[in-house]
């Protein structure tokens, strides 16, 4: 009983470290599932629930796949994800009460760590294929990155006030706990949510988390089988696309600019030295984790990786 405790209080430590990480852009918390040994247990449980919940709605109203729905169900590893769960949440809302006053008080500076973390990213899904990238795949990088930067150039202010909005960053950002080197943050950066969803997990606004979480959970059994197909018959092309996309929506992070009804950028100005200090921590951080990752022997995203999702 008392080696089950520890264990339920390490999976709960770990998950604090991967919800803190989901609150900071550029760091990933499925590189962190990595780093802490549960990425495959998660993965794994998360596709026997959404299998289970898609046979409870698609069968049940038929009068059958009750078993089968409760069979899946008792198959995710809830000696996991429950601890896992709480530890998250409870690492979420603590990071999301530190960064909230920082984003806002010193938004040149939090932007110049979070473009030093998602800079560094970008090594993942350039290196996750293991395969050499030919021209046409940096002229498709290019094209995604050109893509993402216009899109991130436009104006998204009163977003938060939009349900479609709120529910489909929910569905966007979940899937960057199946693709590690992706940061959900980062996504809800370059969406133009970040703020509003930060504030809404401060005030404990209800009615914007709940349809957020709704988004992901649409997500995880939508898009997250979509990126599981791509990956699994296109996985360099789709890593090719996400390192574009990633690239050019460093646009959202770029320390001098406006707000959101003002999304032009500006030449560095004022507090340069102090600027570039911070995007240089944040890019060693992930450096650093990059690193511990390697030392620890944690797999790099590849194919048949996300096999067992949905």
């Amino acid at each position: 009983m008392a080696e089950q405790a520890d264990s339920r209080v390490f999976n709960a430590f770990r998950g604090s470290l991967i919800g803190t990480a989901e609150a900071l852009p550029g760091i990933s918390g499925g590189t962190v599932a990595l780093i802490t040994g549960v990425y495959e247990r998660l993965i794994a449980a998360a596709g026997h629930i959404t299998s289970g919940l898609r046979i409870a709605v698609t069968d049940l109203p038929r009068g059958r796949g009750g078993r089968r729905a409760a069979d899946e169900l008792r198959r995710a590893d809830w000696g996991l994800l429950v601890p896992l769960a709480v530890g998250m949440v409870a690492g979420l809302l603590l990071s999301a009460r530190l960064l909230a006053p920082l984003v806002t008080d010193h938004r040149q500076y939090a932007y110049a760590v979070f473009f030093g973390l998602v800079l560094a990213s970008l090594w993942i899904p350039y290196t996750g294929s293991k395969q050499r990238w030919k021209g046409s795949h940096y002229a498709l990088a290019l094209a995604m990155a050109v893509a993402a930067f216009w899109l991130t150039s436009l104006s998204l202010g009163g977003a938060a006030d939009n349900p479609l909005a709120v529910l489909g960053s929910g569905a966007v950002a979940i899937c960057a706990l199946v693709l590690p080197g992706l940061s959900g943050s980062f996504l809800l950066l370059a969406l133009g949510m970040y703020e509003p969803t930060i504030d809404a997990a401060n005030e404990r606004n209800l009615a914007y988390l709940g349809i957020f979480a709704l988004g992901c959970l649409l997500g995880l059994a939508l898009f997250v089988k979509l990126l599981r197909w791509l990956l699994e018959n296109h996985h360099h092309l789709t890593l090719v696309v996400l390192t574009g996309v990633m690239a050019g929506s460093l646009r959202a992070l770029w320390p001098w600019q406006g707000d959101e009804h003002d999304r032009r950028l500006y030449a560095p100005d004022e507090g340069v030295g102090l600027t570039v200090a911070l995007a240089l921590l944040g890019f060693s951080v992930v450096v650093a984790i990059l690193v511990a990752a390697r030392r620890r022997g944690a797999p790099s995203p590849r194919r048949g990786r996300h096999a067992r999702v949905g």
